[in-house]
Formats: C-alpha cells, sequence, structure tokens
C-alpha cells in the first residue's frame, strides 16, 4: 500500500515539471500562434509565394507538434491520476503493475520532453547537413564510414526525419570515402551537433584474413542548413569554383555533363560540394547554401562580427577530438568520451539508437 502512494508522489513530481514546462514554453501563446498562422494559410493569394509559404506550413506543423506533445502528457498524467486513486479507493492492487508500466513510460517522456526544450540555439530548430569522412585506413576505414552512413540513416528514419544525399564519394573496393546529407526535421540540427566530432572503431576486421584487431576512424562534422533569407556577405573573389562529373549508379543513371560543383572558399579553405541534382545551378545554389552556413557556424565558434574577419586554414575537425569509441571486440560497449554515457548493447547502437548520448551531451550543455 505504502508503494502506491509514493507512485502519486512521484507522479505529482512530474506533473509539477510538465507544467512548469508549459509556463516557460508559453503553451497558449504558441496554441494562439497556430491560430493567426493558419488564418494566413487561408488567404486568398498565400501560395503566390512558395518557398514562404511551405515554411509558414513547416512552421504550424512543428508547433503543433510541440502543443501535442505537452497535451499527451498532460493526459497521460491525468489519467494515471485517476487510476490511482481508484486503486487507493476500491483497493484494486491488480491494477499496480500498469500504473508502474505508465510512470516508467511517462517519466521517458517528460525527460524528452525537458529536453527538447534546452534547444532554444537560434539554429538548433533547423534542418541538419551531416558530413561524414573516412580516415586513414583504405578498404577498413571506408567500411566504418558507410556503417556510420547506416547508423544516421536509421537514427532519422526512427524520428520521422527525411534524409537526402547532397553529395557521396563511394569506393570500387567498398565503402564510402565521404558522404554529405541533409536531414530534414525539426530540431534535426539541434539533436545532431552533439555529434560533431571523430568516432573509433574497434573490431576484428572482416577484411583481414588474420583475423587481426583493427582500428578505424572516421570524421563527422554538422552544421545548419540555412533559409535563403539568412544574409551572408561573401565576396565573389573569396570563392573557387569547380565544376565535375557526378557519380552515379551506371548505365542511364551515369550523369554526362559536368553538373556536381565544388566551391572553396579561400580565405578560410573551407570546401564544400554537392552532386544530388542534374542542374548544375542546382547544385551551385545548394553548395553555397552550405558554405554559408558553415561560415555562419565558424564565425559565432570563433567569435567574429563579420566573415571578412575568418582568416586560415579550416580545420574542420581535428583527428585528436575524439567523441566515442565503438567496441566490437573484445567486449561489447559504445562510450562517449565526453558525458562517459556507455551503452553495452554496440548492435542496437548501430541499428540508430543513439539518443542516450544525444541527450546526455544536451544535459551537460544545459548545465556547463
Amino acid at each position: 500500500m505504502q508503494d502506491i502512494y509514493l507512485d502519486k508522489e512521484k507522479l505529482n513530481e512530474i506533473k509539477e515539471t510538465v507544467e512548469e514546462l508549459g509556463v516557460s514554453l508559453d503553451i497558449q501563446g504558441l496554441r494562439d500562434k497556430v491560430i493567426d498562422l493558419e488564418q494566413q494559410s487561408y488567404e486568398e493569394d498565400f501560395w503566390k509565394e512558395v518557398d514562404k509559404a511551405q515554411k509558414t506550413m513547416q512552421e504550424i506543423k512543428s508547433l503543433k507538434n510541440q502543443v501535442k506533445e505537452y497535451d499527451d502528457l498532460i493526459e497521460v498524467i491525468e489519467d494515471l491520476e485517476t487510476l490511482i486513486d481508484l486503486v487507493i479507493e476500491e483497493e484494486a492492487y491488480d491494477m499496480y503493475k500498469e500504473i508502474e508500466t505508465g510512470l516508467k513510460e511517462l517519466s521517458i517522456k517528460a525527460d524528452e520532453f525537458k529536453l527538447s526544450t534546452l534547444l532554444s540555439g537560434e539554429f538548433d530548430k533547423n534542418n541538419a547537413i551531416l558530413s561524414i569522412h573516412s580516415g586513414a585506413g583504405g578498404l577498413e576505414a571506408q567500411d566504418w564510414a558507410e556503417m556510420l552512413l547506416r547508423l544516421y540513416r536509421r537514427w532519422a528514419e526512427q524520428k520521422g526525419f527525411q534524409v537526402e544525399t547532397l553529395d557521396l564519394l563511394s569506393d570500387t573496393e567498398g565503402g564510402i570515402k565521404s558522404v554529405t546529407l541533409l536531414i530534414k526535421g525539426y530540431n534535426a540540427y539541434g539533436y545532431l551537433k552533439s555529434e560533431k566530432g571523430v568516432h573509433r572503431l574497434v573490431r576484428i576486421s572482416p577484411f583481414d584474413s588474420a583475423g587481426k584487431r583493427h582500428t578505424s576512424f572516421a570524421s563527422i562534422d554538422v552544421y545548419p542548413e540555412l533559409d535563403d533569407e539568412v544574409n551572408i556577405e561573401i565576396n565573389p573573389s573569396d570563392l573557387k569554383i569547380d565544376t565535375y562529373r557526378s557519380g552515379g549508379a551506371g548505365g542511364q543513371h551515369v550523369n554526362t555533363t559536368d553538373s556536381a560543383v565544388r566551391i572553396t572558399h579561400i580565405p578560410t579553405g573551407i570546401i564544400v560540394q554537392c552532386q544530388n541534382e542534374r542542374s548544375q545551378i542546382s547544385n551551385r545554389h545548394t553548395a553555397l547554401n552550405m558554405l554559408k552556413a558553415k561560415l555562419v557556424q565558424l564565425k559565432e565558434e570563433e567569435q567574429k562580427e563579420k566573415i571578412e574577419d575568418l582568416q586560415g586554414s579550416y580545420n574542420q575537425i581535428g583527428w585528436g577530438s575524439q567523441i566515442r569509441s565503438y567496441v566490437f571486440h573484445p567486449y561489447s560497449m559504445v562510450k562517449d568520451h565526453r558525458t562517459n554515457a556507455e551503452v553495452g548493447d554496440v548492435y542496437g547502437v548501430m541499428d540508430g539508437d543513439i539518443d542516450i548520448f544525444i541527450n546526455e551531451y544536451l544535459k551537460q550543455k544545459a548545465l556547463s
């Protein structure tokens, strides 16, 4: 009987936390904003500016999702309150297991909701551009880069995010040398910014006939996709623009024109490239937006006022900045070296289950 009162106390604590988050988010203000934006969408000339209209519709969807997440939590809390009162009044202890399960699920969802409120950075809500580069080591490192590509695709799929491949450099032997993805979803950058750094793999290599243990590295860079409305002044004379032939799957899929675009920002050494469209103009536009996003991120990191203040070689990710190890042998473990978060199920992690590392990173950043 004492346990049910402890559960009731725990539920009250969760309720208080969720309601405080609701106040800080101004849930009623978000409801009013949804109504205002929806009224705008009903106007006759709303779709005359398609890009602007699409952004408005995306904002409506995002706001609705945030409000729904809060409402769903409150609904679950109220249902559990009713259930606990029933168990106490009717002494219906056969329903106690249901309360325990409900509290565990509610606690997880409440923590996730709380973490989402930590994503308050200027670009946290934006789509994310994520690049994977294999380290030295040939086929072994390239296979590791391809494994990470699958990991992030699976993670995005579980979140309901969309993934587009902006650039891909594969190898005839196997694996990939580099890949750049556009991951579309609310708060995609806010979550994935935690993944920037060097990722280390330890395993018995399937490419080594002697069955020796190998260590491989891959670097991951993450930056936000910026809207066209973000105005950034870049001196055209600072850009070196190259075009080349896009890779393809063979046959009719191979692009026979030099539609792929590579842009180098000479003052910083930043290089971006795009080949996902058949049109050179489209690829150039996308690559330029990628460059702008990287320059904005670098400007903030170096606390510069203007892009022109950025000079010197851009070190994308130092190979010493190892953030996480994935060990398949002699034991199974994934460890984040920044937060010390550990998981024993390395195969689950490789299947996209990386939220524990993202969440611990966000918590650490919130406290720092």
